[in-house]
């Protein structure tokens, strides 16, 4: 099998070269392929001959997207609709990688797939509409929604750092912690999420999924156990969403339960607090308390 890795120097896309086997991964970047241009994008794929496309790029700039709407469209509406006709012309399964901003935020439950998306910002409709061109022009597509990523390479998007490396970052500067407690979400390991998706795109089972580290917890309780398990004794205080003056609404839950992969027996997703402890030791913290 031929993997093409769509955004191999980002965050997921470093972990997914880290699980699937050298001798069937293709690492693509943004200088190898523009997903945003068709003839372009079919003609590198087309050379490549994947038998799977894994795009993991995206416009992610959440408060960006709202004056950069057409830009957000273009990467993550058009573009997902470019591959999805590659893939089709190609015979290549697609694996779309989406968002929990999709969804408006309301429910007090964690979102599965059946529920109906109501996105808030511009980048969770550019992301819904992305979804929706791949689920009318291809049928051997993998969507899948995850959320709070975060992994040992960093965001490229956000000049390559992630929420864990951020807090630790204030903290070792002396700045003062101050976290929301009322949004609430499931950070997500992107190792994990890579070693899910290795397995899922091994079968057939195509179709919508939500994958993320079990469980929930709010900004502040995800700060608290950073540094619970750093053994680093540090003030975090509580805030609200609304003291912070954004140009995108950012959901206040937005918790996915994994229903999908669960019915088919796939679902090897650990609880958040493992990520979060295996990633610590990855990087290489001294004195991580699981």
């Amino acid at each position: 099998m031929k993997i093409a890795v769509i955004g191999a120097d980002g965050q997921l896309g470093t972990d997914l070269c880290k699980v699937i086997p050298e001798s069937e991964r293709i690492p693509l970047t943004l200088k190898d392929i523009d997903i945003t241009d068709f003839d372009s994008a079919l003609n590198v794929l087309t050379r490549l001959t994947p038998d799977v496309v894994i795009n993991t790029a995206a416009y992610h700039r959440v408060d960006d997207c709202e004056d950069n709407d057409l830009l957000a469209y273009k990467v993550n509406a058009h573009g997902a609709r470019n591959l999805a006709l590659a893939c089709k012309l190609l015979n290549a399964a697609l694996v779309h990688i989406s968002t929990d901003y999709v969804f408006d935020g309301e429910k007090k439950s964690p979102y599965v797939e059946e529920d109906t998306p109501n996105p808030k910002t511009a980048y969770g409709i550019s992301k819904l509409a992305g979804e929706e061109f791949i689920k009318y022009l291809w049928q051997k597509y993998f969507i899948i929604r995850t959320s709070g990523l975060y992994g040992v390479a960093g965001c490229l998007g956000k000049g390559g750092g992630n929420f864990v490396e951020n807090m630790i970052k204030r903290q070792k500067e002396g700045q003062t912690i101050k976290v929301v407690d009322d949004e609430v979400l499931t950070p997500t390991y992107t190792f994990h999420l890579a070693s899910q998706i290795e397995k899922l795109i091994k079968t057939d089972k195509y179709g919508l999924y939500h994958i993320t580290n079990q469980g929930e917890c709010s900004w502040w309780e995800y700060t608290v156990k950073i540094f619970e398990m750093l053994n680093i004794r540090v003030e975090v205080a509580r805030t609200k969403a609304s003291e912070y003056k954004t140009k995108a609404n950012r959901p206040k839950y937005s918790v996915l339960e994994n229903k999908r992969s669960k019915e088919i027996g796939l679902d090897i997703m650990p609880p958040w607090e493992v990520g979060l402890a295996e990633y610590l030791q990855e990087k290489g913290y001294k004195r991580v308390n699981s």
